[in-house]
């Protein structure tokens, strides 16, 4: 069903392999799974809890002090000298100066002045083209070792309305592009025929299973604790126990001059603050440097469409990235999926035909929030998490991404299972 979808809807388009997967010929599983000096791997990959928006654990904590406790916890996790690192790309959204502030924490945090950093704004794939870029500079050959970070404080850093000339505002589809995300949601679900009622069906199961994973201690694994002004910070507090399906259908709509009206706080992601981090390296240097190797990137493709129906997004980057490393739906694992709206994330799920049981196992941004930098990282160690506590390889992570786009990677666990790594 999906493919027609996307012939009609959508104009994606599978470039050249080069320059988004492994160098390596060949496609398909075993291609995937093989293990090659030059592949690049991931050796650490860790969150913040996150926080809820205004009112929670990180609203009067600006990113750069954030991205200095994250940096700080990681290094002291891992005691990896900092200076071993070739460069650093950090995923963020709408912070002022994010490159003055990203380098300053860098700096206060320990890393040596020689190690460079940059930062990438595609919005709610930031992080993902974090880890992309670092990806692509180490299978270029230009740094051996580096690290992606994502990070967004909406509370202080709130979307800013967009601002365009006239004469680019008077084009339609750029008029569309700068809408705010509700309204394309309520497009979504008016063109796509989302009811209200299934909006409210899969946000409660989201609900219900970071509620259950929260409970189970299952973030724990994930969660990465950091100090910050004499507190200790390691647990979510986005996350609403005892939701129900009634109270799910009783919320008023937020948006209720558009569309059908049907997009509440319930069923809309968060709007909240944190931090998430992974190291990249070779195959070759985390062997001869005895670093745990947890997962693998495999590659990664973004796409554009419709302003309008911004949503719908991982409908085309999916099949695109699956094409490109030659795999098939069936064949990942586990999916994260961003839940930016229920109503794009419903109908993204049912246009690509998988199984809800593989998506978003523990809940996703309906539940725990999505802040914007953070999201691309935090789906990568969340999906890395869950596939070693399964036993399972195969990891897709996608989102859409404001302005009319979507992003996907995929990535493999080479993590040992838990119950060895505590032998």
């Amino acid at each position: 069903m999906f493919a027609s979808t996307t012939a009609t809807v959508l104009r994606a388009k599978i470039p050249s392999m080069m320059r988004n997967v492994s160098t390596h010929s060949g496609k398909g599983v075993s291609t995937v799974l093989q293990k090659n000096p030059d592949d690049v791997v991931i050796t650490f990959a860790k969150r913040t809890a996150m926080g809820k928006n205004r009112k929670g654990q990180f609203k009067d904590i600006p990113v750069d002090e954030m991205m200095q406790a994250l940096l700080k916890a990681a290094f002291d996790k891992t005691k990896l000298d900092p200076a071993k690192l070739d460069d650093i790309c950090v995923g963020t959204c709408h912070p002022p100066s994010p490159m003055y502030s990203s380098r300053a924490a860098a700096l206060a945090s320990g890393i040596p002045h020689d190690v460079p950093i940059s930062t990438v704004n595609r919005l709610c794939s930031s992080g993902l083209m974090a880890i992309r870029n670092i990806a692509h500079a180490i299978q270029s050959g230009e740094i051996s070792m580096g690290m992606a970070i994502g990070v967004e404080n909406m509370t202080l850093n709130p979307r800013p309305t967009p601002v365009i000339a006239e004469s680019v505002d008077k084009i339609p589809r750029a008029h569309d592009c700068i809408q705010p995300m509700g309204w394309t949601s309520e497009m979504v679900a008016q063109t796509y025929k989302v009811s209200r009622q299934k909006q409210d069906e899969y946000a409660f199961i989201s609900h219900t299973r970071a509620t259950k994973a929260m409970a189970t201690g299952i973030f724990s694994e994930e969660i990465i604790p950091v100090e910050i002004r004499g507190t200790v910070i390691s647990v979510d507090d986005t996350i609403r126990p005892g939701v129900t399906m009634e109270m799910l259908s009783g919320l008023k709509p937020v948006f209720q001059d558009w569309g059908d009206a049907a997009t509440t706080a319930g069923n809309a992601s968060g709007i909240g603050d944190g931090a998430a981090l992974c190291i990249l390296t070779t195959r070759e240097r985390a062997e001869k440097e005895n670093m745990e190797i947890l997962g693998k990137w495999v590659g990664s493709a973004v796409v554009g469409v419709e302003p309008r129906y911004m949503g719908i997004g991982p409908i085309a980057a999916i099949p695109k990235v699956l094409t490109q490393v030659g795999l098939t739906k069936d064949d990942i694992d586990i999916y994260e999926i961003n839940e930016a709206f229920a109503s794009q994330f419903a109908y993204c799920v049912e246009e690509l035909g998988i199984s809800i049981d593989k998506i978003n196992p523990n809940g996703g941004a309906i539940a725990v929030t999505h802040p914007l930098g953070m999201t691309g990282v935090r789906q990568v160690v969340t999906g890395l998490a869950e596939l070693r506590r399964r036993d399972k390889r195969l990891l897709c992570t996608s989102m859409c991404v404001g302005s009319g786009m979507g992003a996907a990677g995929i990535f493999v666990n080479e993590a040992k299972p838990l119950y060895e790594a505590k032998l």
